[in-house]
C-alpha cells in the first residue's frame, strides 16, 4: 500500500477513489440536481436579458476586362485571373475603411458613425480566390441583411473609382473635363445576404450547456466540502475505519419505534415473522447481537452489561429493552435495570408500575420483592424500574450498594442489563461501566457524530472501564447506506421464524416456569456473595420466580404518586421523545 494511502487510512479518512466520488454523488444527488437545474435556469435568463445579435453574409466576385470578355485568349484570361487574385487582399482592406462606411450610411440612411459601423463588419478574402466575403451584424435580422448587401455595393463603387483612374484635365476655354478610363477590375455581387432566422448571439444552446456544467461543478464542489466536514456515522465501515472498538451488531431502522412510548418490537416474544418484514429483520439482528455478546468471551461471557450511548436520541433504551427480551427467549434469566435515574423509560416500555424501583432499593426504602416485576410469565425476564427520581443519581449509581446488587444477580446466574444515561451529558454511565463487565455503546446511523462517539469511548477509558463493542442502530434497509438485511429472502426468515415460533410455543407449554436450581448456568456459575454484602439476599433469583398465577407485589399494591423529577443537564422534551 502506498505511504499516503496508508497514512490516510490510519487517520480514519476514506481514501479518495472513483467509488468514493460516486458515493458522494449518490448521497448528495439532490444538491447536484439543484445545481444542474439552477445553472440551466440562470443561463436561460442571461440569454433572455442579453441583447440579440443577427449576422448576415454576402459575397462579391472580382472580375477583369480580360476575364469578362468572351473573345480573349487563354493567356489573357490567366493574366486577368492572376491580377484579380493579387488585388483581392487590397480590396478586403478597402472594405474596412471609413469611406465605404460613409457610403453605406448615406445609402441606408443610418443614424450612426462610420467608426461604429465598421465595428459591425468583417471583410475577408479567402486565400488564392477572387472572392470577397462580407459578414454584417445588427440588432435585427433585416438590418443585418441590408447592411451586408449595402456594404458590397459600396465596395464595388469605391473599387470602380480606384481602378478606372478618374482624372480632371484643363481645356482651352478655361474649364475642366473629367476623363474616366475603363476599370482594370470590378467587384460584382456574387451572393446577396439572406435574412437570418435566428440570432447568432447569444448562442442559447451553448449558454445552456455552459450554465448546466457550471452549476453541476459548483454543486459537486459543495458536495465534496459537505462530505469533508460531515462527521456523522453512516455505516459500519465508518465505525470500523475511525474507531478501534469492534462492531458487535447492526440494527435496521424501524420508524415505528422512533419516539414510541413502547420501544418493544411487534410480537418480539412470539417471533411473528409473517406480519411485517421489518420485524423479521430487526428480530434476526437482535439474535445476532445476542450471539455476538455470548462469543465475546466463550468461557466467561459478560453478565453485567451497561447499555448506553454518546448522546440522547440514539436508541439505547430501545436496544436495551429488545435485547433483554431476545436474551430471555433462550431460557436464561435476564434482569433489566433502569439505571437512567434522570429520564427513566423502562417502566413505560413494559407497561409496569414505576413509582418505586432501583433508587428506592438502593436508599433502603423498598425491597426487591416489592419493586421488581416479571412482565411476561413465559419469559425469565425481570424488570427493575428506576423508581423515584433522586437528587444525586451519580452517587447512587456509583455506590457499593448497586455494585453488590448487580453482582448478587450475576452470582445467581442471571444476565443483568443496565439501561444507563448517555455518556457525554452526565457521568452516570461511565461510573456504572467501571463497576460492571463492560458497556455496549449504541450509535445511530446518520445521527451520531464520529467525534461524539470518540469522546464517549474516552470517557469509559478514563474510568478504566471496558467497552464491549459498538451497536450501530437505525441502519437504513434501502438506499446508499443500507445494510443487506434479509439477503436470504422472505421465505427463509418466514419459514424459520414460523417453525421457531411453534417450537418455542410447544416448549413453553410443556415446561414449568424455571427456577434458579433448574437453570444450568445458575448452578454452575453461582458464587458466594462478597463479605459485607447487604443486597445479596441469596438466593435472589429464586425469590423472583413466583408461583404461576400469583399476583406480584407491584400489582398488589395501590398506585403511588410519583415524585417530580429533578431536571438533569440533558433533560429536554425533544431528546426525551427521540430516545
Amino acid at each position: 500500500m502506498p505511504p499516503l494511502e496508508h497514512a490516510t487510512l490510519r487517520r480514519g479518512i476514506a481514501p479518495v477513489t472513483l467509488e468514493a466520488y460516486l458515493r458522494i454523488a449518490r448521497r448528495y444527488w439532490l444538491a447536484l440536481l439543484v445545481g444542474l437545474v439552477g445553472g440551466t435556469l440562470i443561463a436561460f435568463a442571461v440569454t433572455v436579458i442579453q441583447p440579440k445579435t443577427y449576422t448576415a453574409d454576402s459575397s462579391g466576385f472580382i472580375t477583369t476586362p480580360s476575364t469578362s470578355s468572351s473573345g480573349s485568349g487563354v493567356g489573357t484570361a490567366v493574366a486577368g485571373d492572376t491580377y484579380a487574385k493579387s488585388r483581392a487582399k487590397s480590396y478586403a482592406d478597402l472594405g474596412k475603411k471609413r469611406v465605404v462606411a460613409e457610403d453605406v450610411i448615406q445609402d441606408l440612411g443610418l443614424n450612426t458613425t462610420p467608426e461604429q459601423l465598421v465595428d459591425q463588419i468583417t471583410v475577408t478574402a479567402p486565400t488564392d480566390t477572387v472572392t470577397i466575403k462580407v459578414s454584417a451584424k445588427a440588432s435585427t435580422a433585416q438590418g443585418a441583411s441590408d447592411l451586408a448587401n449595402a456594404w458590397i455595393r459600396a465596395m464595388s463603387t469605391e473599387i470602380a473609382k480606384l481602378e478606372s483612374g478618374e482624372s480632371e484635365n484643363a481645356t482651352g476655354d478655361g474649364t475642366t473635363q473629367q476623363t474616366t478610363a475603363t476599370p482594370a477590375a470590378t467587384l460584382t455581387s456574387l451572393e446577396s445576404a439572406a435574412v437570418p432566422t435566428s440570432p447568432t448571439s447569444p448562442n442559447r444552446r451553448l449558454y445552456l450547456a455552459v450554465g448546466a456544467l457550471a452549476g453541476l461543478l459548483l454543486a459537486f464542489g459543495y458536495a465534496l466540502l459537505r462530505n469533508q466536514y460531515d462527521k456523522r456515522i453512516r455505516s459500519a465501515d465508518d465505525v470500523a475505519r475511525t474507531m478501534q472498538k469492534p462492531i458487535i451488531g447492526t440494527l435496521p431502522l424501524e420508524k415505528a419505534l422512533v419516539g414510541a412510548s413502547s420501544r418493544l418490537i411487534q410480537d418480539a416474544g412470539q417471533h411473528d415473522a409473517r406480519r411485517h418484514s421489518a420485524v423479521r429483520h430487526i428480530s434476526e439482528s437482535l439474535r445476532e447481537l445476542r450471539t455476538n455478546i455470548d462469543f465475546l468471551d466463550v468461557d466467561d461471557p459478560p453478565r453485567g452489561i451497561v447499555i448506553t450511548s454518546a448522546l440522547p436520541g440514539d436508541g439505547k433504551s430501545t436496544v436495551a429493552a429488545n435485547l433483554a427480551v431476545t436474551m430471555a427467549e433462550t431460557g436464561r434469566t435476564v434482569i433489566l435495570i433502569d439505571a437512567d435515574l434522570r429520564k427513566p423509560t423502562v417502566a413505560n416500555t413494559f407497561n409496569v408500575p414505576g413509582e418505586v424501583g432501583l433508587s428506592d432499593v438502593l436508599a433502603g426504602r423498598a425491597t426487591l420483592e416489592v419493586t421488581i416485576t416479571r412482565p411476561d410469565p413465559q419469559l425469565d425476564l425481570f424488570v427493575l424500574p428506576a423508581g423515584s427520581i433522586p437528587p444525586n443519581p451519580s452517587e447512587l449509581l456509583g455506590s457499593d450498594a448497586l455494585h453488590e446488587l448487580v453482582q448478587s444477580f450475576v452470582a445467581e446466574g442471571a444476565t443483568v442489563l443496565l439501561d444507563a444515561p448517555p455518556l457525554l451529558p452526565v457521568t452516570d454511565a461511565a461510573v456504572l461501566t467501571a463497576r460492571t463487565d463492560g458497556a455496549l455503546i449504541v450509535a445511530s446511523a446518520g445521527q451520531t457524530r464520529v467525534d461524539s462517539l470518540q469522546q464517549a469511548l474516552e470517557r469509559i477509558d478514563a474510568v478504566k472501564g471496558t467497552t464491549l463493542g459498538i451497536v450501530l442502530n437505525r441502519v437504513p434497509t434501502k438506499g446508499l447506506d443500507s445494510y443487506a438485511y434479509g439477503y436470504y429472502g422472505g421465505d427463509y426468515y418466514g419459514e424459520e421464524s414460523d417453525h421457531s415460533s411453534k417450537r418455542h410455543g410447544s416448549r413453553r407449554s410443556r415446561r414449568q416456569r424455571p427456577t434458579a436450581q433448574s437453570h444450568p448456568r445458575a448452578v454452575s456459575s453461582r458464587r458466594p456473595p462478597a463479605p459485607g454484602t447487604t443486597h445479596a439476599r441469596a438466593p435472589l433469583v429464586e425469590s423472583l420466580h413466583r408461583t404461576p398465577g400469583a399476583p406480584g407485589p407491584q400489582q398488589a399494591r395501590s398506585p403511588q404518586r410519583r415524585p417530580q423529577p429533578l431536571l438533569g443537564p440533558y433533560d429536554d422534551a425533544t431528546t426525551s421523545s427521540r430516545r
